[in-house]
């Protein structure tokens, strides 16, 4: 009787650790594939490619948000643009200032990081005075390296990534 009485408690601790001991691998795993999911869907959106507006056909920019198949062609029939200021001043023909810059975000005439006037910096979506002034701190840009070292001590590497789509050497 003395070792039912020993065996029975012991066996519950077993099984209520056996049930613990399974539930964080579980947790874990849900855990890590939602982790992983969130990643995904963050590099999705750090790597959703902004057109450039110099090569994009009026298919691809009719599919962006704002862009009306009539300035999907008003677009192409303007390209090359030689900058992104020739860009914007091209929507800002036909849209209010909010609606260019919306449609900047997603279609855009890359600048390049060494030789980008203060206009052309400012047009990059989301940028600020402070990030104006560093880009224009860590002239002249060797490599792409060199700008995702010197930017992302300012930001995080997703926002180091968004702005990537916007710049080149």
């Amino acid at each position: 009787m003395r070792t039912l009485k020993f065996l029975v408690p012991a066996a519950a601790t077993a099984l209520a650790l056996a049930a613990c001991s399974e539930a964080p691998e579980a947790t874990t795993d849900e855990t890590a594939a939602t982790a992983e999911t969130e990643t995904d869907t963050a590099a999705v959106d750090a790597e959703t490619t902004v057109l450039d507006a110099n090569t994009a056909t009026a298919e691809d920019l009719a599919a962006v948000e704002g862009v009306s198949p009539e300035l999907a062609d008003a677009i192409v029939a303007g390209q090359p643009y030689a900058s992104v200021t020739d860009l914007n001043a091209m929507l800002m023909e036909t849209l209010d200032e909010d609606e260019a810059q919306a449609v900047l975000v997603n279609v855009f005439v890359p600048i390049d990081l060494n030789t980008a006037s203060e206009e052309e910096i400012r047009l990059v979506p989301g940028m600020t005075d402070k990030m104006v002034h560093e880009f224009e701190e860590y002239r002249p840009y060797a490599d792409m390296g060199v700008f995702d070292r010197e930017i992302g001590k300012y930001v995080d590497e997703e926002e180091v990534a968004r702005l990537r789509q916007y710049v080149t050497l």
